[in-house]
Parts: structure tokens; sequence; C-alpha cells
């Protein structure tokens, strides 16, 4: 087996596999801000699969993201409460979310893909490969240089990205999906 294969292997289930190090890692990103760039990803076989190279131009972010039910602000004035309808169920998954708000951070940078790597009872996160689209290593790389077109500018917020496709129910195509597409309402399930 490769190293990678054994990378893998380990993550398959962190819980029983590395169980000390998962523990001291939560206790540590917890005191750590909600957005923070990172030297190295965590899974290296994960991200190296999701097209992350070791090169100018390839960022790695940590977002964490918490956990529960997506509340709708309200407005007090002049309404009944009965109808604020506070509670909201987004049928975005937090994947998305954390790639959204990481985009936020670095606006100069196109989010490629992500990946989770830990979750606890009140928080998950995940590691978003960005791609600096204005590097010169990037724009001279022909396996890459695709991101840096106009039509992929902002693919996060327009969910072009894996995990905002899988949230808007893509995933499917020929016989059974005819009206999937455009897509799912990405506010309400239903």
């Amino acid at each position: 087996m490769g190293m990678y294969k054994y990378i893998r292997n380990l993550w398959k289930d962190p819980k029983s596999n590395m169980l000390e190090i998962v523990h001291e890692r939560l206790i540590k990103w917890r005191r750590e801000p909600t957005t923070l760039r990172i030297d190295k990803p965590t899974r290296l076989d994960k991200a190296r699969s999701l097209g992350y190279k070791a090169k100018q131009g390839y960022l790695i972010v940590r977002q964490r993201v918490n956990r529960g039910g997506h509340i709708r602000d309200y407005d007090p004035k002049g309404r009944r409460s009965k109808h604020s309808g506070t509670r909201m169920v987004l049928a975005k998954n937090y994947q998305w979310i954390a790639e959204e708000r990481a985009n936020d951070k670095y606006p100069n940078c196109e989010v490629l893909n992500s990946y989770q790597v830990a979750e606890d009872a009140i928080n998950k996160w995940f590691e978003i490969i960005l791609v600096d689209k204005s590097h010169p290593a990037i724009q001279a790389d022909p396996n890459i240089n695709w991101i840096a077109e106009k039509q992929h500018t902002g693919r996060v917020y327009r969910g072009l990205t894996s995990s905002a496709r899988k949230s808007r129910g893509l995933r499917n195509k020929g016989k059974g999906a005819e009206k999937i597409r455009p897509s799912r309402n990405r506010y309400f399930n239903g």
C-alpha cells in the first residue's frame, strides 16, 4: 500500500484509530478563531484527491461552523409573534456554509473544494482549498488556470462547488432526475 492509502484507512474511523490525537486537536481548535489559514492540510490524502497541490497560489483554511438549527432574524415590531417564523430549515449543508464563510475572508480567492476534518456536539470543522486566481503560478498552470476565467468568479456563492451541488440535489442524472433541474430551493426543504 502507498502512503495515502494508510492515511485514508486511519481517517475511516478517526475516533477509534486516533482517539487521543483527535481529542487534543478539538481542545486546541475550539480556542482558535473561526476562520484560520493553516500551512498544511490535516487530511493530506483527501486534499490531494480534491485538487490540492503544495505550490504557491493554493491556500488551506480551517473553518468552524456551529451545528444546530438556523434561525431567521426576527423583527418584533407590530406583528404577532405567532407569525414570526423564527425557525428556518435550510437546505444548505454545513459544508457549503463553511465554504462561503471562508471565501468571505479571502475574497481574492476561489473555492476549489473542501472536506470535513472533525466535529463535536457544538461545532463542525471543514478544511477549504482556496486558489488565488491572480497568482502567476496558477495562471501558468494549465491544469488549474480555468478557475481564473470570468465564468468561475464567485462559484461558491452560485452553488457550483461539489458540496453545494450535492446540497442542491444535482448529483443525479438521467432517468428519474428529470424534475431536479435547475435545482432545489436553497432556503427551504421540499
